[in-house]
């Protein structure tokens, strides 16, 4: 089990050994996430949302997704790998769960039905040959296809900035076509293409998160007074 969790992994354009910094460019390009956390961040503060719990954890797992991935670009072996893939999955179900509650107001029976029509996409995704697109689809079909409803959801209703989450699900097509695009374009871009995911990927998770903190509304005592 130890020896397995500390298997070589061997995935992009740009890794060609297994050394720590084998990586450079993908590894420094997570530094977008950071970003996009900070100025989440700010936003939280700015929108007096302090007091949310949600609204922290959205934005902390924002910096936790840049940092897994850091993590994973760098060490390259099978635990960094879950280091990375799980911050992302953890963010996609916070994400639906607090958008669908808090924003769209459904209860915690038809979100509960959501989530669980989520993971059944997403099953149904991952049994797609993972040569598709370079695995693109079978990770992350799901998560752009309920970013795009969201996106017409949200922009009917009316929230504000109702554009945020079409903008959002344009911006992650096109890097989900950057990241499929990494290993056939390393005979001609040594580094790959997988900076763009990242990069673009982290304003993706920018996007949503604004979505949702800037149409959270927080409850207080003096809201139930006549």
């Amino acid at each position: 089990m130890t020896q397995s969790l500390f298997t070589p992994v061997d995935l992009y354009c740009e890794r060609l050994s297994p050394d720590f910094w084998a990586e450079p460019v993908n590894a420094i390009s997570n530094a977008g996430f950071l970003l996009a956390a900070y100025f989440a961040w700010r936003l939280l503060r700015s929108r007096g949302l302090k007091t949310s719990i949600t609204a922290w954890m959205l934005t902390l797992m924002v910096a936790v997704v840049g940092i897994g991935s850091f993590l994973f670009h760098t060490f390259a072996v099978r635990w960094a790998l879950f280091a990375d893939v799980i911050p992302i999955s953890i963010y996609q179900v916070l994400f639906l769960t607090f958008y669908l509650h808090q924003v769209a107001r459904l209860s915690a029976l038809k979100v509960g039905a959501w989530i669980i029509a989520f993971f059944a996409t997403t099953y149904g995704f991952d049994a797609l040959p993972a040569q598709w697109l370079n695995g693109s689809l079978s990770s992350y079909g799901s998560a752009w296809l309920f970013v795009a409803g969201l996106g017409v959801y949200h922009w009917r209703t009316g929230k504000q900035e109702p554009r945020a989450l079409a903008l959002a699900a344009g911006v992650f097509s096109l890097s989900l076509i950057f990241r499929s695009m990494d290993l056939a374009v390393c005979e001609y871009i040594s580094i790959g293409t997988h900076l763009f995911w990242h990069l673009l990927n982290s304003m993706v998770l920018y996007l949503t998160t604004r979505a949702f903190l800037l149409n959270l509304r927080i409850t207080r005592p003096a809201d139930h007074n006549p």
